[in-house]
């Protein structure tokens, strides 16, 4: 994949690991752009304390993880208060549903098994997994990714369950002139490709451009000259709800692969994620 993105202008638009990123889009011959769409992932402790409270004083059948990030920082913060060792080993006593390969890894590395995991890292490959086990008058825990998950919740509810959220980060949306500036370049073509990798960056620069009367050019755009690029399936299923008609996604949900397969698709090697995955139309 060497040099496949020559002279390419990549926009990043994620806080996290930008810099590795950028580095990956110049050795690979491109132009990156760090154009964040997304504010700190700050952890709300008060929150986080009475939620692990509740979680080990209501001992759920079911815990449901969706981020190695949020593991850490369910495991930090148990640490901090002094019941690590208790929150361990309710776990090690509770059913767990995992998403997403850094969340399993984060569970084998503290010797916890999900019982249940998706298939994609999609939470349509987690209910999937759910929908054999009775969950009828179950209490399920569920540590949520920096937003609200309605259609996880919504289904667990509908299978008879009782759920319970956790919420140890929050998506905040950045200053108004980084996304000003982020769709200022993507409107006056400064940029030829668009990543993300949250579903909350492709919200946030929606809802700027809809409040200052851009939507339908932004769209326009990302239709046509600018490439949209998706970390993983819950990331493009975003961009899809968006309205966004290309999509170009890896099937692992990984940085690297995102960018590896924006160079297939430059080169004529890969197909957008509508035509790949058309179940999401």
């Amino acid at each position: 994949m060497a040099r496949r993105l020559e002279g390419k202008r990549i926009a990043l638009t994620g806080p996290r690991k930008a810099e590795d990123l950028s580095k990956l889009v110049e050795n690979m011959g491109g132009i990156p752009l760090i154009r964040l769409a997304q504010g700190t992932v700050f952890l709300d402790d008060i929150d986080l304390r009475n939620g692990l409270i509740a979680w080990v004083e209501n001992r759920p059948d079911w815990a449901v993880f969706t981020t190695g990030v949020g593991l850490d920082a369910l495991f930090e913060m148990a640490e901090d208060m002094g019941i690590a060792e208790e929150y361990w080993d309710l776990l090690r006593n509770t059913l767990i549903a995992a998403r997403g390969y850094k969340t399993v890894n984060g569970l084998k590395k503290r010797q916890l098994e999900p019982v249940v995991r998706d298939d994609d890292g999609s939470t349509e490959g987690l209910i999937r997994a759910f929908s054999t086990y009775d969950l009828k008058g179950k209490t399920v825990m569920i540590q949520l990714h920096g937003d609200p998950a309605p259609k996880l919740i919504q289904w667990l509810e509908e299978q008879g369950a009782r759920t319970l959220q956790i919420l140890p980060y929050r998506h905040i949306q950045p200053a108004d002139e980084s996304l000003e500036l982020l769709l200022a370049d993507l409107l006056g073509g400064r940029i030829d490709a668009v990543t993300f990798t949250s579903t909350p960056q492709v919200r946030f620069l929606m809802d700027h451009a809809a409040r200052s009367g851009r939507l339908t050019e932004l769209i326009e755009a990302l239709s046509g000259p600018v490439v949209a690029v998706a970390v993983g399936k819950v990331t493009a299923q975003g961009l899809v709800e968006a309205g966004i008609p290309r999509i170009i996604a890896p099937r692992e949900e990984r940085m690297g692969s995102m960018m590896v397969e924006l160079a297939r698709y430059y080169a004529g090697e890969s197909h957008p994620f509508f035509e790949r995955d058309n179940k999401l139309n």
